[in-house]
């Protein structure tokens, strides 16, 4: 199955450290960052789960929840969870699939043959309220992930989902952002933006606005 930006994330019911679970129900109306790791005990994918657990009061304030997924059963993961405790200096509070069927590897694309048909890649989807994909990464085994790049991206596109605009090139909230070039009424302008913007080119045009809450 092919996934691409604004496909519907896959649903599927799968066993978890916290119990089955039922995705599109669990997900509920909350975005969702689904990452996964190619196995249990991988040493970069243990300080990427304690790190995603850091993050978690950050993305509760972007009404956004993580779950990790693993091709290990739960026994393993159950495991696999005190050594991340143990070294990351945290308690897990999100839930990690168990996916020894490869039944949501497979659904999400995660078995890339040229790379190893046995193992799944390590891949991050961000996933909307409406259940939609909003961006993916695929990282080689050997680079840990930066997660605080995600808060960075879901920032963006809770921002520019509600205002006519788009972030540039290493925005971060506060940050001006640009107004789309396909806005050009100049009333509509002043009432959008009545805080004003500085025009650089005809089609670069700079603002600051707030991002929702």
């Amino acid at each position: 199955m092919s996934l691409h930006l604004g496909s519907i994330a896959p649903d599927f019911t799968q066993d978890s450290t916290q119990g089955p679970i039922r995705f599109h129900e669990w997900a509920g109306k909350s975005w969702v960052v689904l990452f996964s790791h190619p196995a249990d005990f991988t040493p970069v994918c243990t300080t990427e789960l304690g790190a995603v657990q850091r993050l978690v009061p950050e993305l509760q304030k972007r009404n956004a929840k993580p779950i990790a997924l693993s091709v290990d059963p739960v026994d393993s993961h159950h495991a696999w969870v005190k050594d991340i405790e143990e070294t990351q200096d945290v308690k897990l509070s999100y839930p990690i699939l168990a996916d020894a069927d490869f039944k949501v590897s497979k659904l999400y694309d995660l078995v890339h043959p040229e790379l190893d048909a046995k193992i799944t890649v390590r891949a991050v989807f961000v996933i909307d309220a409406n259940k939609k994909i909003r961006a993916t990464f695929t990282y080689p085994p050997s680079a840990g992930r930066n997660f605080d790049e995600l808060l960075r991206l879901i920032d963006s596109l809770q921002l520019t989902d509600v205002q006519s605009v788009a972030t540039p090139a290493n925005w971060k909230d506060g940050d001006e952002v640009v107004i789309v070039p396909s806005l050009k009424d100049p009333e509509i302008l002043k009432q959008k933006f009545p805080q004003g913007w500085r025009e650089v080119k005809p089609y670069l045009r700079l603002t600051k606005v707030s991002r929702p809450s």
